[in-house]
């Protein structure tokens, strides 16, 4: 059983248009013309419960669209969609219980009032009883390191200490699936990785299935073995992260230090030269012939040191969204 389905859905826009000047300004007062933006098409994915995916996309890609319409904010142009069993546009009591959404650019928690107030309020609307409130809080707050923090005015936490707040107002009632925007954006490299040790006790505490967009690389090689991803509104590519990394990137990058400076012809016989600074050269190497590279750098090359790793994943999904496709 699935707990997240989309099928073939989508998204398009009516954006007007507009000549420049006086004359412009008066054509489209009275004889309004409209072109339209495809900003999601016809995208199908399912997501089965307890998963973690990450949904990757360069900006304007239509990442936070269909974030939208899973969550119930904007209503599809097409296709269907289903989360938690419920249909997310009609906003159904039901459906709101069983998600969060956590945007990094945005917040709830009220700006002059202690965390704590806000976290009431919310209880509140998801009638969590005073006990139940009590228990909860706690124990999010220990998972977050939030101790002593809550009842401090939300205007004097840190940057990551607001959106560990953020994070437990939006799991205060315990989502079945979250939907996280940029969790981690603008905060420090400690912070990060605070936030992503919490999500993943998160989810395997509680077997929630998590949905997550970011900039950042890091959040999603330490969270996701599966990514989406979507460009120019098309989904190119669902599947394991390592599998992409294969796929897309069938090469090794091989750092070496030599003990004089080389020249740059006599290394390109070894692999693709991607940079050379003094002694320092980084390699492209095909990872089928690697062994025999190496082999013939070692037996050619007076090496001080060598080092292999697959190259930056950030790298990797730059290629895949240049070439607007995966191969």
């Amino acid at each position: 059983m699935t707990i997240i389905t989309c099928d073939h859905l989508e998204k398009v826009y009516p954006v007007a248009i507009k000549e420049p000047g006086f004359k412009g300004t008066l054509s489209h007062f009275f004889q309004r013309q409209h072109r339209l933006v495809k900003a999601v098409q016809s995208v199908t994915f399912e997501v089965e419960p307890g998963e973690v995916v990450g949904f990757l996309g360069p900006n304007g890609a239509g990442k936070t669209t269909t974030l939208k319409m899973l969550t119930g904010l904007i209503h599809p142009s097409g296709g269907q969609v289903n989360v938690a069993g419920q249909i997310p546009f009609r906003r159904s009591s039901a459906f709101l219980e069983k998600i969060t959404l956590v945007m990094g650019q945005k917040q709830q928690l009220l700006w002059d009032l202690p965390a704590l107030d806000s976290l009431r309020i919310n209880a509140a609307v998801y009638k969590i009883s005073p006990r139940e409130f009590q228990y909860r809080v706690d124990e999010l707050s220990e998972m977050l390191s939030l101790g002593g923090k809550l009842t401090q005015p939300v205007r004097k936490l840190s940057l990551g200490e607001r959106m560990k707040a953020e994070l437990l107002a939006a799991l205060l009632h315990r989502p079945q699936v979250l939907f996280l925007d940029e969790p981690t954006l603008g905060l420090d490299v400690n912070a990060q990785v605070s936030v992503r040790e919490f999500l993943r006790q998160y989810n395997h505490r509680y077997d929630a299935t998590i949905l997550l967009t970011s900039h950042y690389m890091a959040d999603i090689t330490a969270l996701c073995d599966r990514v989406l991803l979507i460009h120019q509104g098309q989904l190119i590519y669902d599947g394991g992260l390592n599998q992409l990394m294969n796929r897309f990137a069938p090469y090794r990058e091989v750092k070496l230090e030599l003990m004089q400076t080389p020249d740059p012809i006599t290394l390109e016989q070894y692999g693709e030269v991607e940079e050379i600074t003094g002694r320092e050269i980084r390699l492209l190497v095909r990872r089928e012939t690697l062994t025999h590279t190496v082999s013939q750098i070692l037996a050619n090359l007076q090496v001080l040191d060598l080092t292999i790793t697959d190259p930056p994943i950030e790298e990797i999904i730059r290629r895949v969204f240049q070439s607007g496709k995966v191969t």
